[in-house]
């Protein structure tokens, strides 16, 4: 099957719905065969996602840089856990080695990991599905604002349309797979 990247937070402080939710894509994602690719974190969402993968038997790709290794967050249980020298380059070898990215709930980072596939996305520099999980409207009001882009010609319809939205983790899954076929 296919290796999906997983955009999600990291933070320590979040909601046990938000790590249910992360736990449950890992788990999904390793019912349905695929790889997880992840941040190499053991905190937050990203520990949660990979944790879930691991429990339903599927296999895990941490791309971690090394000054986070430092900080002792690295999920040391990753079937394989890539030690990258910056941020940059661990985006970079994140990209490389997934076939699809699915965004879960996050901050900062997330969203720059989301932007970052999106943007090569729309300069065709590769064609790799893309799916946000917009769980309870969560970006709903960033969706609203890319939407403003399009209509102020900021931003190209057909570029907006490269990611697809899904309420929910199965929702995501599917979407993601019947662009794989």
């Amino acid at each position: 099957m296919a290796a999906i990247c997983v955009f999600c937070a990291s933070s320590r402080t979040l909601d046990q719905r938000w790590l249910d939710l992360a736990a449950e894509t890992g788990a999904e994602l390793a019912r349905r065969g695929h790889t997880l690719v992840s941040g190499g974190g053991c905190v937050g969402m990203m520990g949660a996602v990979a944790a879930g993968a691991r429990a339903a038997g599927g296999r895990t790709v941490g791309v971690i840089p090394q000054a986070l290794v430092d900080l002792e967050v690295a999920d040391l249980a990753s079937d394989e856990l890539l030690v990258t020298d910056t941020m940059a380059s661990r985006k970079t070898l994140m990209i490389e080695k997934s076939d699809a990215f699915l965004t879960l709930p996050g901050g900062l980072g997330t969203l720059d990991e989301l932007f970052e596939v999106w943007t090569t996305a729309t300069l065709a520099m590769h064609a790799k599905p893309m799916v946000l999980i917009d769980t309870d409207g969560f970006y709903r009001p960033l969706l609203d604002w890319l939407d403003s882009l399009a209509d102020q010609r900021f931003l190209k319809p057909a570029g907006l349309r490269l990611l697809t939205v899904a309420p929910t983790v199965r929702d995501a899954l599917d979407a993601l797979e019947s662009r794989l076929t």
